[in-house]
């Protein structure tokens, strides 16, 4: 499974790529206001720090705007992948500029029926979001399974399910057990996937039991 980083923090996304386990990065147009920076530019900067795809979306609702401004943000970086809405609009923008190379992230979906669309549409990714299912009494990890399931039955779909809205670290770990290909992950999130209280415990343990020897690794001559 993938990892994608779902923030445009710069600083948090140059400190998580050091880990070795980002594979791409997603924002939207309320996390780049965040920034208080120009759209463009920050961009631009995180396609520098992380070589994979860099989800960036559209603003316009309208499928010709839409395709314009993705051409736009296509032409800032190779890795640059075009987010946009999974509406009648949107996916006219996706097969439009998916039929010119570049790769397309179709977000906001919330049905299976959706993601079969997205798929004929020709998006590299389909984002359903789980967690705002979930807020709503519906179970997002069931619509997981069932874009994994159906997408696995056709060869000719090539779309990637990128499981968005997570809200917890079980998220991520059963979609990665329903073969999901991709997880957009919030820092605060992937932090807790380091963390368990027996590892702290344990590592505790082994540096008080080594500290009573007064050996060094470091200071060992040999």
């Amino acid at each position: 499974m993938k990892f994608f980083i779902d923030t445009a923090d710069i600083d948090e996304i140059r400190a998580l790529a050091e880990t070795g386990m980002v594979d791409g990065v997603t924002t939207n147009p309320s996390l780049v206001a965040k920034t208080g920076r120009r759209f463009t530019d920050v961009v631009a900067e995180i396609c520098k720090i992380v070589p994979g795809p860099i989800s960036a979306e559209v603003t316009a609702t309208d499928a010709e705007t839409m395709i314009e401004e993705g051409r736009k943000l296509a032409a800032i970086a190779s890795n640059v992948a075009v987010k946009v809405p999974l509406t009648e609009d949107g996916l006219r923008a996706c097969r439009a500029l998916s039929d010119q190379g570049t790769m397309v992230n179709v977000t906001l979906c919330f049905s299976a029926a959706q993601s079969i669309l997205a798929a004929k549409a020709g998006a590299a990714f389909v984002s359903p979001f789980v967690g705002r299912l979930d807020d709503i009494g519906q179970s997002g990890m069931e619509l997981i399974a069932d874009i994994v399931e159906i997408y696995s039955r056709y060869d000719d779909f090539t779309t990637e399910v990128l499981v968005a809205s997570i809200r917890n670290p079980m998220h991520v770990v059963e979609a990665a057990r329903m073969g999901a290909h991709v997880a957009t992950i919030p820092p605060k999130i992937l932090s807790q996937l380091f963390k368990h209280p027996l590892t702290d415990k344990g590592l505790a343990a082994f540096l008080d039991d080594w500290a009573k020897t007064g050996q060094s690794i470091l200071g060992d001559q040999g």
